[in-house]
């Protein structure tokens, strides 16, 4: 299949909603894991992905020293990471970073080719991020949490 096809072929995505298909379907319809692994480091992800991280090292406080070298201009990227920290509730905070990664993702695509290379780096991107929200569930949170305060709850 041509990328025009798969990418054309994919179901929509939309940020907070549920993932359309597992990662090993899509993975097979793009010729594996290894394949997708090399088609995204072929795109401009692992710059803005590095300045994405790097915005996040430094909105929590960590050394100069766990900074990786980036290509571009990360001044944008950078501030969006920091306006998430700016949020106190935990959860929101996690949902705003993904929505800034959510959005970087789309810098991939090349206005020029809707249906190329590009899109279908953003939809890999786009859809990792829709499956470990959807895992997202208060309830099983919760239910962690219990387990791990458990012996506390015990000792009090």
């Amino acid at each position: 299949m041509t990328i025009d096809y798969t990418v054309s072929s994919l179901p929509a995505l939309a940020f907070n909603s549920p993932a359309p298909l597992a990662w090993e379907k899509f993975a097979g319809m793009c010729g594996g894991d290894e394949a997708i692994s090399a088609f995204l480091d072929g795109t401009k992800w692992a710059d803005i992905e590095t300045q994405l991280r790097n915005a996040l090292v430094e909105a929590r406080g960590g050394e100069e020293k766990f900074k990786r070298q980036a290509r571009g201009c990360s001044v944008y990227w950078k501030k969006r990471v920091l306006d998430c920290f700016s949020e106190a509730d935990v959860a929101k905070r996690d949902e705003l970073i993904d929505r800034v990664w959510w959005d970087a993702a789309g810098e991939l695509t090349d206005v020029s080719s809707p249906l190329g290379r590009g899109a279908l780096a953003t939809y890999a991107v786009r859809l990792k991020i829709a499956i470990r929200r959807t895992a997202i569930s208060k309830d099983e949170g919760s239910a962690a949490f219990d387990r791990l305060t458990a012996t506390t709850k015990e000792v009090i």
